[in-house]
């Protein structure tokens, strides 16, 4: 009886290490780097944040970083670097300036929401890497 027990607690035991490590993705993760930005609306290389759904490119994080005003008080960072394969050097994201709604991906097809990073399309299966804003009236920082 104890080894029935033994073995079923066993076979209990692998099932779970095998659904645990093969359910597993090998994706690969964006780099953590400091980021520390802070810029005036009133700078004219940024009037583009100055009316909501605008947006600029500023150099920090991965591979530079996308600043989208989503609303009157609320803006948005995302680093440029693509969640599908961010070490290939071609993959980096850009505003799709046709729609301005989308961050598309060249190298690889992939397709980001530009209000919140999510994807749209694959292969990508992770959001955009986001950075902590805050805004003050005239002033946006970008930190994480």
């Amino acid at each position: 009886m104890k080894i029935m027990n033994g073995i079923k607690v066993s076979i209990f035991l692998a099932a779970f290490f095998v659904l645990c490590f093969s359910c597993r993705r090998d994706q690969e993760q964006i780099p953590n780097v400091a980021v520390s930005i802070f810029i005036s609306t009133s700078d004219p290389n940024f009037i583009d944040l100055n009316a909501v759904g605008g947006w600029v490119y500023v150099t920090g994080g991965v591979k530079g970083i996308i600043i989208y005003r989503k609303s009157q008080n609320e803006f948005m960072a995302f680093d440029r670097c693509c969640s599908y394969k961010p070490s290939v050097s071609c993959e980096r994201v850009r505003v799709d300036t046709v729609s301005n709604l989308f961050c598309i991906d060249d190298c690889c097809g992939s397709r980001f929401l530009i209000t919140d990073g999510s994807v749209q399309a694959a292969p990508a299966s992770l959001p955009l890497k986001r950075y902590n804003t805050s805004f003050d009236g005239m002033n946006i920082s970008v930190y994480n």
